[in-house]
Formats: C-alpha cells, structure tokens, sequence
C-alpha cells in the first residue's frame, strides 16, 4: 500500500466515498483518482487571495499612470517645441555676452573710461581724462621702455604701477587682475617708478618769486608776504633690516620704528616745491637740511628778504644766514617761563599757516605705499617712491584756498 502525501495534490484529484462502516456517520471521506498526479509542492509560492488582490490593483495603479504620463508628454509638446525656440534664440546672445566677458576679463583702465569713482580710487586722479593728463604729459617716451610686456598696453602699465602705489596691493593680486606673472608685475612697477621719476626730474617744481606771490593767498601774503617755501619732515615705515647697523641708522625715536626720513617743502598755496633724498629715520631734520640743494649758492634758489616757514624743530637759521634768508618757526622757551603776549600771537600765526604743508603731506600720503611698511626689496627706490607719489600730488586739485 503506497502512502502519499495530502498536500501534494489539489482538490481536483480527489473523489469522495460515503463511508457505511463506521458505528457513527461522518459523511463521506476523500481518495484519490487513479489518473492523479501531484502538482503542489512546498518550494513553489502559492498566491493567496488577498496577494493576488493586491497585485491586480498595482496592475490598475500602473496603467493608469502610465495613461497619465501619455498624456501629460502629449500635451506637452507644443509647449516644450515653443521653449525650444526660445532657448535657440537665447544661445546667440548668450554667445555674444560670452565674447563681452572676455575681453572684460582682463584688468584695463579702458573699462574704467565712464567710472570715475573707481579712477579715483585706484589712481588718485579724478576720471579717465585726468588720467590721460598725466600719462601725456609723460612723454613719447612711454612707448620706447627698455622691456618687452606686449600684453599689457603702456596705458594699463601704469595704471598697474600706479595701483601698486595707491593701493600698495600684492604683485600675487595685481598679476591675478592684469593676467600676467608675478616677475612680470615687479618689472612693470621698478620700471615705472624708475622711468617717471626721471620724467618727473625734467619739470623744474621750484617756482619763481614772482609766481609764488601772485598765487600766495590773500592772508597769507598779509602776514607772511616774504615766505618761499614751508618746510617740514615726514617719515615712511620700512620693514625692519636684518643688519644691525641698518637698524640703527633707520630707526627713527619719534616714531619708534625703522622708517626713512625725507624733508618735504609746499609753496604757500600748497604745491609741492621740494622733495629732499631719503635718509635713515635716525637722521635729524638739520643733517637732512645740511645735505640739500636749498643749501647750495650755485642754484640761487633764494633771493635776498626770502623767508622760510618750518616747524620750531627745525633750526637752522644760521644755515641760512648766507644767503640773508629768515627761518620763521615758533617760538622757543629757552629758559623762560611763558611766552610774551607778541611772541604768543604771532606763533598761533605761524602754526595757522605751517599746516599748510601737513595737509600736502597727507595729500600725497593718500598713496598707502608711503603708510605701510616699505619692503626690503623695495627700499632702494625708496627715494624715488616718495618723489613720485608727491610729484602726483601736484596734478591734483589744489588743497589750499586761495583766502587760507
């Protein structure tokens, strides 16, 4: 008698048969056809009603949004032709800003022609054309410079050199905006400084008597009818030397820093006349006097009842007695107490009108390469430098009213 396994086969391999025999009745019971075979095995998954409901509703859930999609794309499509043709013509201009781009990339003084403002800022002068003022005024000569840069017209040459003083910006910074190698930015900026301030040479800053008076103020000429020039000292931060002795002769007591000195002096309306050499900071405001042009008789810088204004520091009256020029500083105490009432007016008189020069000094020093510390590298034009930068400072609108 073979056993078999009930599980295996499905209802429709079965018959039933009453069964009589039994004390009690049951009704009838299940055997299997003689033509039966199994067909339900445990390793082949078998749907339940409630799986097979939910598979026919993904069923209607796909179609439908796959009917959804069909639609949305089909009435879609006059619309995305429409954004297409928009798109096509949105590519030419998209081509011509891209050329706009490009030669707006590189840093050019050309494209600051209608920004004043930003003239200004980077090169002290007022717009576009005072700049070109200054750039003719230094000759054909701009064009002749001993070194190759042909991507950089001369214009933008100097308007880099200018930023450098102005600014004082990093030559990393400037060869970023100008796209051209660092060497190539400290060759453009020696190159500059060193050809301006030759040109700058040529011009004779020193006025004449008769020009000084005809554009001396009104009170100052009533006060102060004989004064030539006002002279005072000014002071540039240098990095501190590695020598020693370096340090000594740079360091400056009044600042407390290395610094180089430089003797500056302004007509009465405020242009600058005279630009002294630099020397370390230690040196005193004597010694630099002791060593400039205003000292030498074969220049005739000074006629007779000529008189100077300077800061009561500055003594060197006796320095000047050759040439019968007066030095009008304040008074000095010298032992006393106080000042008389006369001495004390006429020295507020004489501040009022030295501060002239202060302001001219801070004119020029609008150039924040003569505010920060002067590199080591650069220090050797360390005279020129400031040459240049108050040389600049006379191509600017006058500070000094013409009543002051």
């Amino acid at each position: 008698m073979a056993i078999f396994c009930y599980g295996l086969f499905n209802v429709f391999s079965f018959i039933l048969i009453e069964v009589k025999k039994m004390p009690f009745f049951l009704g009838s019971r299940k055997r299997l056809l003689p033509d039966a075979v199994p067909s339900l095995f445990l390793f082949r998954e078998s749907s339940t009603p409630r799986s097979s409901k939910y598979s026919r509703r993904d069923d209607v859930d796909l179609s439908v949004v796959n009917n959804v999609q069909l639609e949305v794309e089909v009435g879609n499509e006059a619309e995305v032709k429409e954004k297409s043709d928009d798109l096509d013509g949105i590519e030419p201009m998209q081509q011509e800003m891209g050329v706009h781009c490009t030669l707006l990339g590189r840093f050019s003084i050309e494209n600051l022609e209608n920004d004043p403002k930003r003239v200004q800022y980077y090169t002290s002068f007022s717009d576009y054309e005072h700049f070109m003022l200054f750039f003719n005024c230094l000759g054909p000569a701009v064009n002749e410079l001993n070194y190759q840069c042909l991507s950089l017209t001369p214009k933008d040459q100097l308007f880099m050199c200018l930023m450098k003083l102005r600014q004082n910006k990093e030559d990393l910074e400037l060869s970023f905006l100008f796209e051209v190698s660092e060497s190539t930015v400290s060759k453009i900026v020696i190159t500059w400084i060193n050809f301006m301030y030759f040109q700058l040479k040529e011009i004779n800053i020193w006025p004449s008597r008769d020009i000084v008076t005809d554009y001396m103020p009104d009170d100052f000429k009533y006060k102060f009818a004989t004064t030539r020039v006002i002279l005072d000292a000014t002071e540039t931060p240098i990095q501190k030397p590695s020598h020693v002795d370096a340090q000594s002769v740079t360091w400056s007591s009044y600042k407390h820093k290395n610094t180089i000195k430089t003797m500056i002096g302004c007509t009465p309306r405020g242009t600058v006349s005279y630009v002294s050499d630099a020397y370390g900071g230690s040196a005193s405001d004597r010694q630099i006097i002791e060593k400039s042009e205003l000292l030498q008789l074969n220049l005739n810088l000074f006629e007779q009842k000529d008189s100077i204004m300077a800061d009561r520091g500055i003594m060197v009256q006796d320095l000047f007695a050759a040439q019968d020029v007066k030095v009008n500083t304040p008074t000095m105490l010298k032992g006393k107490s106080q000042l008389e009432p006369e001495e004390v007016v006429r020295d507020r008189r004489v501040a009022s009108k030295r501060i002239h020069i202060e302001r001219v000094i801070g004119l020029a020093k609008t150039f924040k390469i003569l505010k920060n510390e002067l590199p080591s590298g650069k220090l050797i034009l360390g005279s020129r430098i400031i040459f240049v930068c108050f040389s600049i400072a006379n191509f600017r609108k006058c500070i000094v009213n013409e009543n002051a």
